[in-house]
């Protein structure tokens, strides 16, 4: 069904325009469709979107995706009334609120690197105040290295520096980092960008198997097939994720399939095959270039 257009009337401090952020710009869209909904560009590339007074809603795909499988995964071994997430990439904080909406005795804690950006979302956008989410300026990777050991149970890694995510958490150094503060079993969570080749997914989740006991993957076809740039969703854990065949990986794939762009979710056998004899990334690495257009 075609949404009607709506036109935006701000019940908060948003207001369309471009600001002079830490890193560069930050731009304000309203979206058209949504009342008082905003998306947030970071220096051209689509980084966030919220809707005033509509924490429960995640405009964004991808987003979506890290939804299932943290609320399936929650379920399954997690207490929402104790749960501490950190999301790594702060931008407008959606996936916080969204959680912290859903679970309103969860504490999150969301890095971000600039500190201009951080202070503006704070005002334009409805972000529930510290300690439901508590905002920390800072670079991710340093930040993450300085946790205390087994003190959250689930880091969400989204940090583009343009359409990439900085080297440095990409490693298994980085890895090694978000184990130690995870606590036993918990559950880390990325969103990576990536080309046809998927080589970045294959070389990070080479790196993750260094680490964690298990991982998996969620993506739309088009992705898992290497047709295109899009996101994939890599997920680490030392405790079983859900098999393909199982009750868990079956109420999953409804979820995944119930969105406007239907995604899938690979166990760890799928994953395992696809890294093959991929090496893990290192920081003397180059930086990978574009893909040629799959043939």
């Amino acid at each position: 069904m075609a949404r009607s257009r709506r036109t935006p009337q701000s019940t908060t401090a948003a207001a369309p325009g471009t600001y002079e952020i830490s890193t560069g710009t930050a731009e304000l869209v309203p979206d058209t469709f949504l009342p008082d909904a905003w998306t947030l560009m970071i220096n051209g590339v689509p980084s966030s979107h919220v809707q005033i007074g509509r924490p429960d809603v995640l405009e964004f795909e991808y987003m979506r995706w890290i939804a299932a499988i943290v609320e399936q995964q929650t379920a399954a071994r997690f207490d929402p009334a104790t749960l501490r997430v950190t999301h790594l990439g702060g931008a407008a904080c959606s996936l916080a609120r969204y959680f912290a909406h859903l679970w309103p005795q969860s504490r999150h804690t969301v890095v971000e690197l600039d500190a201009k950006l951080a202070g503006y979302v704070r005002d334009w956008f409805d972000i529930p105040r510290a300690p439901t989410v508590k905002i920390r300026v800072g670079e991710a990777g340093e930040v993450t290295r300085g946790f205390y050991p087994c003190s959250r149970e689930i880091i969400i890694r989204d940090v583009f520096s343009g359409n990439r995510t900085p080297l440095d958490l990409t490693t298994p150094e980085f890895f090694r980092a978000v184990h130690s503060a995870l606590t036993p079993g918990g559950l880390y969570v990325s969103n990576c960008g990536d080309y046809s080749s998927l080589l970045g997914s294959k070389t990070e989740l080479a790196g993750m198997t260094q680490v964690f006991r298990h991982v998996a993957v969620i993506a739309d076809p088009p992705m898992l097939k290497g047709r295109r740039y899009g996101n994939m969703i890599l997920i680490g854990s030392d405790t079983e994720l859900p098999a393909e065949g199982s009750r868990e990986a079956a109420q999953l794939a409804r979820v995944l399939l119930g969105g406007a762009v239907p995604a899938q979710y690979k166990d760890e056998r799928w994953t395992r095959a696809l890294i093959d004899a991929t090496p893990p990334r290192t920081l003397s690495d180059p930086a990978p270039g574009p893909d040629l257009p799959p043939g």
